[in-house]
């Protein structure tokens, strides 16, 4: 769930996009069929002008993980996607997010029960029509940029050779061959996929000479350098503040190097890293010597890639591993995948749901194709047994890994960002199966019904689909990854039976940028609650889904709402969120009503899975990241040295400037404590903080327009002259610290001032946008009129300024913090300013409101202010700028995504979920998850087992607690521990508040020892104890018999209520 409120100015699409769909859907349409007048658009694919210029709008969050020249790319693909049964729409839909040239369906099937448990955009009223024809207008509503059509004859050479990237999906193996090496003569990018049961294959042939411009995504690391050799195999060393993070065989090349000026600018160069502060770059014994200083900056080279044709790979097949558990496993499903065809091929069907005869048949078959191969394995019989037993099933977890993975082959085929699969990639989960399989599975639990479940029902067996339809779950989001949860749970049948319920929850509206990911909201739901709009979607997609949508955020403030009784009632749990808080909160819920829970989270092509399980796992919040790294304060203030200082600087300036000042005057007209607590506040803070109010109340309060035009150009002056002036009269350029080091070095950039022109948009753009939010900020009206502000902006009288001696500048932290809370206070400064202060009566009706900062409203001048902020001090320390869109990026904070990722990481958590409704307890069937796409890597690993603790002989992990049934009295409690668990109670806390201590004063003890348990907890916390809780929880410590600290459970206090 976002905070970000919604985008209310604008509704998608920005620019005109077609309405309906292109050209004539039938048995031989294809792309040439689009008219010209849609070719524009289909060429530009949200592009407003012959430039190019993107749809940052809708595209943002996929602009942050492709960048604008791989979405150029993709924008010159045409794409043919054949097959369209669960996982050809699952590509489908994740292409034409993400923004190709146009997108073609090939199908000649038509809509039969097996495909409804995994093709979303399938109905019961389908059946019997062409899969390509009903996709299509359902398909297309998701992005009116793409143009979608359709294409129901065969696949001759004249008609592939109109694309740019063919995938197969559900086509028979001399198909692929034959289109294939059409494609590979062709420089056309050929993926095949497929999903049988719980198997998955993809391959991909790029051609013989792909080159991959970015092969990883990440951005370029940049360093301080500390001295290069001059040598025949120089050694350049880094400074020691942090490790450079290079590897072997990585280009860099260099700016700003004082001495050896010859490797400014200069051609990549190949490095050899020799340490974590040090690397070798080859010959500089020509060049000059070096002097100091020099940024080494990563330059990403291409690579070259070349691949095989289907027909010689599958005989040499290049195979990556996906689970390093299963590490003989792709060889092994390399002949499988290959006898399924021929099974196929010799009896027209493939094998029946846990048909032995059919097994027998297909395993011998694996055998002959394996010991004519070249690529020929240790056969695994039972694995291939496995493979026909479900080679019939089709669910739609294993089509959203396939079809997420797929998806962004598709996209690194037509844009050359990120590494490939090279060339097969074999995904399988078979731990998804019942302990025990062939002892609760038969041919006859596994046939079909005639019923829009019938090929999971295949794999899993009918009592399955039934426990799945009880289940009642929590999901706690309905974002990106809360779409992809409800689109899996309806096809699944989660909660489609009696008994079963969804509750899902979210707080947010729905904005244009959610809908290049967020996959069941559409342009005309903008400013929609999603969690509404979402459970309505998948209720098309599944009528018997039981749903229900609330808006409310998870918390305490709501745990009136979600209760015991809610919980208690909860088969699981599914978080879909996008902050830590939330996530642990969720997680301290789960431990204590003992529910699984699903936690996942994607930034760009990443993405993570965690299976929390009652009383086997550690909980989410048993490992957390490292804390982001911050900036000291002395840097953003005084020596800033990139340009994410500058934008933070700028952002805490527009807090400061804007926010700030009237939260405090909303403060201190409303709240009659607010002086008491200001002056009790250390050090100088009082004085600052109600000098301020008084510059907001008095001094500074703007009459006019162009008062706040005035105010803007001083504190310019002030910014970026003044201060600037004043650093360097403190510490001259020339300055040297007591070893004789130049004070200006390493990390400390010598600036200089700026002098202000209204000719300089930079300039005019900190006046006009800085003017307009002083101006908001006191209720007046926004001008747009740069000219007339340019005018007031020139006709400002600047005061003169001479930088003074005597003006303290910290230059560390621990300066900065000791001189504002050991700073003196004159008590007469102080008090002249509180008498200056209007009281807070007469500010009743004042109209002064804070402007809470939103990134994604380009008219509200908020980014304005902090680009230009920003870029402006940027100058000042000869720091390269930064454009507008890697500003938001980064002063946003915001959170690169891509409806890849978040596809394969969400089907990912539904195979975890299959296991935890069918009871799995080995800990070994389920699999946490690390993958990164653009790589592309996969990692797997077993859940960490809950840590156990002891005491005397018991046992006891994070899931067990001491259950006490209320209400005694605190004598009584500490008693009953004695007696029942030989604990002596030394503390004993609720939340926040000490209930009882053994140093407690006698008289208090005496007082509360007598007391009921609930009673003393509303006496120390001064609160009513809800009438919806029904248990407390007490934090205990305990001495044991021989007086020692031991640590144990918490304590569940249940109440006793009437």
């Amino acid at each position: 769930m976002s905070s970000s409120a919604a985008d209310t100015d604008r509704s998608p699409p920005a620019k005109k996009a077609r309405t309906e769909p292109n050209g004539n859907t039938g048995t031989q349409c294809s792309t040439s069929s689009i008219p010209p007048s849609a070719s524009l658009e289909v060429s530009q694919n949200g592009m407003a002008n012959a430039e190019n210029d993107i749809d940052e709008g809708l595209y943002s969050r996929q602009l942050y993980v492709l960048g604008h020249d791989a979405m150029r790319r993709m924008g010159a693909s045409n794409v043919l996607i054949s097959g369209m049964r669960g996982l050809g729409v699952e590509i489908a839909k994740n292409v034409v997010l993400a923004g190709v040239k146009s997108v073609t369906l090939h199908d000649t099937g038509d809509v039969t029960w097996e495909d409804l448990s995994s093709q979303f955009f399938l109905q019961e009223a389908d059946i019997g029509k062409n899969r390509a024809e009903v996709t299509l207008p359902r398909l297309a509503e998701l992005n009116t940029y793409v143009p979608v059509n359709t294409h129901t004859g065969g696949m001759d050479d004249e008609f592939l050779g109109k694309f740019q990237v063919v995938v197969l999906t559900n086509s028979s193996l001399t198909e692929q061959l034959r289109i294939n090496e059409f494609c590979h003569s062709k420089g056309i990018r050929f993926v095949v996929a497929d999903t049988k049961g719980l198997f998955g294959q993809i391959f991909c042939d790029f051609g013989e000479n792909f080159s991959v411009a970015d092969p990883n995504g990440e951005p370029p690391i940049s360093n301080m350098v500390a001295s290069v050799d001059k040598d025949e195999e120089a050694v350049v060393t880094c400074m020691d503040e942090t490790r450079h993070n290079y590897e072997s065989g990585d280009f860099v090349t260099f700016t700003e190097i004082k001495g050896m000026t010859q490797l400014n600018g200069c051609e990549p160069k190949e490095i050899k890293v020799l340490g974590p502060y040090t690397f070798s770059i080859g010959d500089t014994s020509g060049m000059s010597d070096y002097v100091r200083g020099g940024i080494v900056t990563q330059v990403k080279v291409p690579k070259i890639m070349k691949f095989k044709s289907m027909k010689e790979s599958i005989e040499q097949p290049e195979l990556m591993l996906t689970d390093f558990a299963k590490f003989d496993r792709p060889g092994q499903l390399h002949i499988a995948f290959q006898a399924l065809h021929e099974y196929f091929k010799q009896n027209g069907s493939l094998p029946k749901p846990r048909n032995k005869s059919d097994a027998d048949k297909f395993v011998a078959i694996a055998k002959k194709i394996n010991d004519s191969s070249a690529a020929k394995v240790e056969l695994d019989s039972d694995l291939m047994q496995q493979v026909a037993y479900s080679a019939c099933g089709d669910i739609c977890p294993m089509a959203a890994v396939i079809g997420g993975i797929t998806a962004q082959e598709v996209m690194k085929a037509c844009s050359g960002k990120f590494t490939p699969v090279n060339q097969w990639l074999y995904f399988d989960a078979l731990e998804c199966l019942p302990e025990k399989p062939d002892e609760k599975l038969t041919e006859e639990t596994c046939k079909p019904r005639n019923c829009r479940y019938d090929s999971q029902i295949a794999i899993f067996g009918e009592q399955f689909q039934q426990q799945l339809g009880s289940l009642k779950y929590f999901l706690v989001g309905a974002g990106a990854i809360g779409c992809e949860m409800l689109k899996n749970w309806a096809m699944m049948g989660l909660a489609c039976s009696e008994g079963g319920e969804i509750t899902v929850t979210d707080m947010d509206t729905i904005e244009k940028s959610n809908l290049n990911r967020q996959f069941l909201f559409r342009p005309w739901d903008v400013q929609k609650t999603k969690s509404s709009t979402a459970a309505a979607a998948v209720k098309r997609m599944n009528p018997n889904i039981k749903i229900t949508h609330h808006e409310d955020r998870v918390g305490p403030e709501t745990e009136n709402v979600y209760n015991d009784n809610f919980f208690e009632g909860l088969s699981g749990v599914a978080n879909a969120l996008d902050n830590v808080d939330a996530r642990m909160y969720m997680d301290r819920r789960c431990v204590y009503y003992r529910k699984s829970l699903l936690e996942s989270g994607t930034l760009g092509t990443k993405a993570n899975v965690q299976v929390v399980i009652p009383h086997l796992t550690e909980s989410y919040s048993s490992s957390q990241d490292p804390p982001e790294k911050s900036i000291p304060i002395c840097t953003l203030k005084n020596f800033p040295n990139a340009i994410e200082h500058t934008l933070q600087w700028a952002r805490d300036q527009f807090e400061g400037l804007f926010s700030q000042p009237a939260e405090n005057a909303i403060q201190y007209a409303t709240d009659p404590k607010f002086m008491e607590r200001t002056l009790k506040m250390p050090g100088t803070q009082p004085l600052e903080i109600l000098d301020l109010l008084k510059k907001t109340l008095v001094d500074e309060k703007p009459a006019s327009f162009q008062d706040c035009v005035k105010w803007a150009r001083n504190l310019w002056q002030e910014n970026y002259n003044n201060q600037i002036r004043q650093l360097l009269f403190n510490f001259p350029q020339d300055q040297t610290t007591s070893s004789g080091a130049l004070f200006w070095s390493g990390p400390k950039r010598c600036p200089h001032p700026l002098t202000f022109d209204t000719a300089n948009t930079t300039h005019l753009d900190y006046i006009v946008s800085g003017a307009n939010l002083r101006a908001e900020m006191f209720g007046m009206p926004h001008n747009r009129d740069r000219n007339a502000i340019a005018k007031m902006a020139t006709a400002v009288e600047v005061p003169k300024f001479e930088p003074r001696s005597g003006v303290t500048i910290a230059t560390t932290d621990a300066e900065a913090t000791a001189r504002q809370n050991d700073g003196s206070l004159d008590d007469t400064d102080l008090e002249s300013v509180q008498s200056a202060l209007p009281s807070p009566e007469k500010l009743k009706s004042f109209g002064i409101r804070p402007v809470e900062f939103e990134k994604d409203d380009d008219t509200n001048f908020h980014m304005d202010f902090i680009v230009a902020a920003s870029n402006l001090r940027a100058e000042n320390y000869d720091i390269p700028a930064a454009d507008r869109h890697k500003s938001k990026l980064i002063a946003g904070k915001i959170i690169p995504a891509i409806a890849t990722t978040t596809s394969l990481v969400v089907g990912l958590v539904c195979l975890e979920l299959i296991k935890l409704t069918q009871g799995h307890k080995n800990m070994e069937a389920y699999k946490n998850g690390f993958v990164n796409l653009a790589l592309p890597f996969f990692a797997f690993s077993e859940p960490i087992a809950a840590p156990k603790n002891k005491y005397y002989d018991t046992e006891f992990s994070l899931w067990d607690r001491f259950e006490i049934q209320g209400d005694m009295t605190l004598e009584q409690f500490l008693k009953y521990f004695e007696e029942h668990y030989n604990l002596e109670i030394t503390m004993l806390s609720q939340g926040v508040c000490m209930l009882y201590s053994f140093f407690m004063a006698p008289a208090k003890r005496k007082e509360r020892l007598s007391m009921p348990m609930s009673e003393v907890v509303r006496k120390v916390s001064k609160k009513k104890i809800p009438p919806h809780v029904k248990a407390l929880v007490l934090e205990i410590c305990c001495n044991d018999k021989d007086g020692e600290d031991v640590e144990v459970p918490y304590v569940k206090y249940n109440l006793a209520r009437p």
